[in-house]
């Protein structure tokens, strides 16, 4: 009876967070997401990893450019390898004459969130974290779009000595050498030679 009683109380005084988002809010999206400390990663580039969510597909790297597919929306990634090695923070002015603007400055990451109206659709800037992802979407898709997008960003994790060595313009300089073991001779012809030196017994 004794253990009964004190599984109940550990199931009761037990178990996960739970942080609900309210999905009217971009605000809140943006300061709850970016403010955990994402340690998943589920894609690996040239010195940076991070996490795609569920519902986000990878579709291609070109540089330090990914673009990510989702229900319809093209993500462009883009991670600023240069300014993260420098250190070089990103300066945004606020304009309230857009659909959304906004500085974020949170775990001592800077960047911000813009949502301008083009036409029928939304452009979606989002820069955090030495990183930036555009999108053009549908007025339904915003929250979701910002959403994995939140995710995206603040689970960037950048490696220093790759990102040195590929932003190091000596280190990848073509250094060629001729091989001559595979020049042909000249001659040619429908089957193999033997070499002089093998002799039949």
């Amino acid at each position: 009876m004794k253990k009964i009683i004190l599984l109940i109380f550990c199931l009761l005084f037990t178990g996960c967070t739970v942080v609900r988002i309210n999905t009217d809010s971009i605000s809140n999206i943006t300061g709850v997401i970016l403010d955990k400390n994402n340690s998943l990663y589920n894609h690996v580039g040239k010195g940076y990893k991070y996490y795609i969510p569920r519902g986000v597909t990878y579709i291609d790297t070109i540089g330090l450019n990914d673009v990510l597919y989702s229900k319809g929306v093209y993500y462009y990634l883009y991670v600023d390898a240069p300014a993260y090695i420098n250190k070089k923070d990103i300066e945004y002015d606020e304009n309230k004459n857009l659909y959304y603007s906004k500085n974020i400055d949170i775990n001592d990451k800077k960047g911000y969130l813009e949502i301008e109206k083009k036409d029928d659709q939304y452009l979606i800037k989002f820069n955090y974290n030495y990183a930036s992802l555009e999108t053009l979407v549908d007025e339904k898709d915003i929250t979701e779009v910002v959403t994995n997008g939140a995710y995206i960003l603040s689970s960037i994790k950048y490696n220093d000595q790759i990102i040195k060595l590929t932003l190091d313009e000596d280190y990848f300089l073509n250094r060629e050498e001729q091989y001559k073991e595979f020049i042909s001779n000249g001659s040619s012809g429908n089957f193999l030679k033997a070499p002089d030196e093998i002799v039949e017994e």
